[in-house]
């Protein structure tokens, strides 16, 4: 049905029809949007007046819900604890393909101070973000 136009009919505040007629090609669903591709960025990034560039990877819906798991841990009790020092560490070592220090290792990053890491860290997705705190009909409605 994809470039059809299809009619609707309203009616006017007086009672009398009206057809509309609506483009369904501009409303046609297209799955390319929301791939993530395989392309890399380059970011520059700023530490103590001197700049350095750190080559990354989008990391896709579904690696990232995997690293979310892995940093979620249950109690016997049924409670949850989320380890955001081991969800930052997976997620650079995905993202980062190239950087002044080579490979991003845990090795590595057991090694850098706060201020590399709090810069570094800035490079990861949000685990969680604020739609989650959203009711479905609140969703449905965006």
């Amino acid at each position: 049905m994809a470039g059809k136009s299809k009619v609707s009919q309203a009616l006017l505040d007086d009672g009398e029809e009206m057809e509309e007629e609506e483009n369904a090609s501009s409303n046609t669903f297209d799955v390319n949007k929301y791939k993530i591709s395989n392309s890399t960025q380059v970011e520059t990034l700023y530490i103590d007046g001197t700049s350095f560039e750190v080559t990354v990877k989008p990391l896709s819906w579904s690696l990232r819900n995997q690293i979310i798991s892995k940093s979620l841990h249950w109690d016997s009790s049924g409670n949850t604890a989320f380890d955001g020092d081991a969800y930052a560490r997976e997620c650079l070592k995905e993202m980062i393909v190239d950087a002044p220090w080579g490979r991003t290792t845990e090795s590595f990053l057991i090694t850098i101070d706060a201020r590399l890491g709090s810069l570094l860290e800035t490079l990861v997705p949000k685990a969680f973000d604020d739609s989650a705190d959203m009711g479905i009909d609140a969703i449905k409605k965006e």
